[in-house]
C-alpha cells in the first residue's frame, strides 16, 4: 500500500508539474552546444496595406506653405511628443473597404496591396507630374499608424496595444503585454491574421529556437494573438511541485478525516 501511495503521488507530480521546457523561449536544440553562436535569417516580407489600414502621410517641401494644403489639421497640441491612438484614428488617412484613401487635393489613391514605399513613390510622381517641378525638393514619408495587435488568453495585460515600429517580432508584442503566464501554453501560440481573401489561423511554437525562422514570428497590422492555457491549470493541482504535494495532501488529509468520521458516527 505504501508502495502503491508514493507511486501516485509520483505520477501526480510528475503530470502536474510545469516543465522548465515548457516556460523557456527560443531554446536550441540537443545538437547545437550551448556555446555555440546560432544565426538565424531574417524572415519578414514588406507589409502590403490592407483594407482598414491606417497610414501617417507627410509632405514637406522648401516651401513648406506650398504643400500645407495637403496636411490635415492636427487636433493634438504642438507640444506632444508622441501621437496617441486616437490622434492616429481621427488624423490619419484610413484605407476603406475599396482600398482607397482620400488625400486633400489629391483625391482618392488607391493603395490596396502596395508596400508604404510604393504609396510614396505613387504621391511623389502625382504631386510632380501635376502640382510641382523637382526645384520644390518634394519630401515624402509615408508610414503605418503603428503595428496594432491584439493578444488575448494566458497574459499578463490582455487587451489591444500598438507598437510605434516599422517592424516588430511576436516576442517584442508579447513583452510589451506583460509576458505569457505560467500556466500559458508557449508551444502552441495562434495567430489569427488578415488576408485579403478573409482571416487565416497559425500556430508557432516560441519555445523552439526556430519560431525565429517562421514567416509568422514578426507581428503585422491586425494580428490576433491566442495564447491557450496548460492542462495543469484545468487540473488545478499546481504549477510546482511544491503546490502539488500541497494540493495532494490536502486531499489526503480531507479523506482520511472523512473516513475516521465515518466509523466514529
Amino acid at each position: 500500500m505504501k508502495k502503491i501511495f508514493f507511486l501516485s503521488i509520483a505520477t501526480v507530480l510528475l503530470t502536474s508539474c510545469i516543465s522548465n521546457k515548457d516556460l523557456v523561449y527560443l531554446q536550441s536544440p540537443a545538437s547545437v552546444k550551448s556555446d555555440s553562436i546560432e544565426v538565424a535569417q531574417i524572415i519578414s516580407k514588406p507589409y502590403r496595406i490592407q483594407t482598414s489600414d491606417i497610414l501617417n502621410i507627410n509632405i514637406k517641401a522648401l516651401d513648406q506653405k506650398l504643400v500645407d494644403m495637403f496636411a490635415i489639421s492636427q487636433s493634438s497640441s504642438a507640444g506632444q511628443s508622441q501621437a496617441s491612438t486616437q490622434t492616429l484614428y481621427f488624423n490619419g488617412y484610413t484605407v476603406d473597404d475599396h482600398g482607397n484613401i482620400r488625400i486633400p487635393i489629391l483625391g482618392e489613391l488607391n493603395v490596396l496591396g502596395y508596400t508604404t514605399d510604393e504609396v510614396r513613390q505613387k504621391i511623389e510622381k502625382k504631386l510632380l507630374e501635376e502640382y510641382f517641378k523637382k526645384e520644390a525638393n518634394i519630401f515624402i514619408t509615408v508610414k503605418l499608424a503603428g503595428l496594432r495587435y491584439t493578444i488575448n488568453g494566458e497574459i499578463g495585460s490582455p487587451g489591444t496595444n500598438v507598437l510605434y515600429q516599422d517592424k516588430a517580432t511576436i516576442m517584442e508584442a508579447i513583452a510589451n503585454s506583460g509576458d505569457i503566464t505560467t500556466t500559458g501554453n508557449r508551444k502552441e501560440v495562434q495567430i489569427i491574421r488578415k488576408f485579403p481573401h478573409g482571416f487565416e489561423t497559425f500556430s508557432i511554437d516560441l519555445t523552439n529556437s526556430n519560431a525565429m525562422n517562421s514567416p509568422y514570428f514578426y507581428i503585422q497590422p491586425n494580428d490576433y494573438i491566442i495564447v491557450k492555457p496548460l492542462k495543469q491549470k484545468s487540473w488545478g493541482t499546481g504549477v510546482t511541485g511544491v503546490q502539488s504535494v500541497a494540493t495532494i495532501m490536502t486531499a489526503i488529509s480531507l479523506i482520511t478525516t472523512l473516513i475516521v468520521l465515518s466509523k466514529t458516527l
